[in-house]
């Protein structure tokens, strides 16, 4: 659609669309990951309702760019908008009970800047690689969508997790078991490729889940050489977050700059929470596939 646009008329549109500094100047080597709750098309309340939010997540996509984002409670109907209102993008994943149904771990990327080597799921549970399984007192399933990724540009290649743990307060024993089985699977890698791990964790930092998963990874938001946006990200759609659920975790990346990002396109919140993004570099000498 843009690209009807000649270009004097484009760079107006962008200067009053965008407020100052609401993206990103990238690196040209640096990689950029999204972590975003979505939110499920459950609400039924005006500005609740994903048609009244859908254009704003959007249109955050677009003006920030992210190679990758990790996504949570994406349902196939949002995953089906997302993809055809932005170019370029394709998702993938199976949802929490195997099928497409459900919510899903979905991973949207950028094909013109990455492509995937190879994917799957596993869930978190006592059988994790039997889809829609549920072990340890969990009312629903958990899993991780994981693909290994290699850059176009260069042929980086670098791992990424995503998953969502669960929500209640007494889940804290079930999220630090997550958390183990995903720091286990972690470990099987190899060395020498830089993961990064998105997700809704449910849980704050100076918990036991933060505690297991930090033992073996490092919290962007703590490594960024700049930070950006508010510490917390769930505000339920009031736009004051009181608790940060939402991190990316790396292992084998430096961290330029981490961001919540608080904006509200079109003065519509996309979400009930806050997306998180982190720019990350790689270390000399990683492994690409040339």
């Amino acid at each position: 659609m843009l690209s009807r646009f000649h270009r004097p008329a484009l760079l107006a549109l962008m200067m009053f669309a965008a407020p100052l500094g609401s993206a990103w100047a990238q690196a040209p080597d640096a990689l950029r990951v999204m972590s975003f709750n979505v939110r499920t098309p459950a609400d039924t309340d005006p500005g609740k309702r994903w048609e009244d939010r859908r254009d704003a997540m959007v249109t955050l996509i677009r003006e920030q760019k992210p190679e990758v984002i990790g996504t949570q409670e994406l349902v196939k109907k949002q995953g089906d908008y997302l993809v055809s209102h932005l170019p370029g993008y394709t998702l993938f994943g199976r949802d929490r009970r195997g099928g497409s149904g459900d919510e899903h771990m979905g991973v949207l990327y950028d094909n013109t800047r990455l492509k995937v080597i190879e994917s799957g799921d596993f869930w978190l549970s006592d059988t994790p690689d039997v889809p829609g399984s549920i072990t340890w007192g969990n009312l629903f399933p958990r899993m991780v969508t994981w693909a290994l990724f290699q850059r176009q540009a260069d042929g980086q290649r670098f791992y990424l997790f995503n998953t969502h743990l669960p929500y209640r307060d007494e889940d804290e024993p079930r999220r630090v078991l997550g958390a183990k089985l995903i720091v286990s699977r972690l470990a099987t890698l190899p060395q020498d490729i830089p993961v990064v791990v998105t997700g809704d964790f449910n849980s704050e930092p100076g918990s036991d889940t933060y505690t297991a998963f930090t033992a073996a990874l490092g919290d962007a938001r703590k490594l960024a050489a700049k930070v950006d946006g508010p510490r917390l990200t769930f505000h339920d759609f009031t736009g004051k977050p009181t608790v940060e659920l939402d991190w990316i975790l790396v292992r084998g990346f430096s961290v330029d700059r981490f961001s919540t990002l608080d904006q509200k396109p079109g003065g519509v919140l996309p979400s009930d929470h806050y997306p998180v993004q982190a720019e990350l570099r790689f270390p000399a000498g990683t492994t690409t596939g040339k």
